[in-house]
């Protein structure tokens, strides 16, 4: 089935170029050049994966990423300017699963927008592979074949990246990850991302727990080393 990506970005040549680069790969582009108009027509035809600019007129990234989060877990990738960083890291915390900096080459968002498709099926059990069924540490549940992820019975709301590292850390309790280690199990071992967008992943995790229950303190930091879930 053709996967939809909407472009949403109020430079009509970075638009025209991607849209052009991703139809010739297969996929079905929609395109938007504010916040607002993205917001209303994502919320009313879904799409598989979005890339949102930050800076735009009527409503930025920033927003339309929140506005989105209060309704799905849609894939995002933001676009950043190199003089961006605090919005790019705000972008994260907000939920976005990915970053990419102008200028950039078309050849670099299509690798980005696969790579993130790609962790999009693996964490629902979709693509092809054999389901993965549910996994279980004491109050806490991960449906992959649902992308689904319970509390003591509450429902955590997490993004394909968020839902990745917590799986990561909760296959084996108890032992470390460090950065890099959940860098290769969110992302995949040939996209560079810094540790500080693991660290912004994880506030956003147990921010997202601690609604659902305000005593989470399964994941725990060790500084310099890295994050592990803690046994129950």
């Amino acid at each position: 089935m053709v996967q939809t990506i909407a472009l949403v970005d109020d430079d009509r040549n970075i638009l025209t170029s991607l849209q052009m680069t991703l139809e010739a790969e297969g996929f079905a582009v929609r395109t938007f050049t504010d916040g607002e108009a993205a917001l209303h027509g994502i919320t009313a035809k879904p799409v598989d994966l979005a890339v949102l600019d930050i800076k735009m007129p009527r409503m930025d990234g920033l927003e339309l990423l929140q506005r989105l989060r209060k309704q799905s877990a849609l894939p995002v990738i933001f676009l950043t300017s190199k003089d961006e960083e605090l919005d790019e890291l705000m972008g994260l915390r907000l939920g976005a699963d990915d970053y990419i900096t102008k200028p950039f080459s078309q050849r670099l968002v299509l690798e980005r927008i696969r790579a993130l498709l790609r962790r999009n099926e693996v964490a629902r059990g979709e693509g092809g592979a054999a389901p993965a069924g549910v996994l279980t540490r004491g109050s806490l549940t991960l449906d992959e074949n649902r992308h689904l992820c319970t509390w003591k019975g509450g429902h955590v709301q997490l993004t394909v990246t968020e839902f990745l590292l917590v799986k990561a850390l909760a296959t084996r309790p108890g032992i470390v990850k460090s950065r890099d280690q959940l860098i290769d199990a969110a992302y995949g071992e040939n996209i560079y991302v810094d540790d500080r967008t693991i660290d912004s992943h994880v506030k956003r995790i147990r921010k997202k727990f601690r609604a659902v229950d305000n005593t989470f303190a399964q994941i725990e930091t060790l500084y310099g080393i890295g994050y592990r879930y803690r046994e129950e």
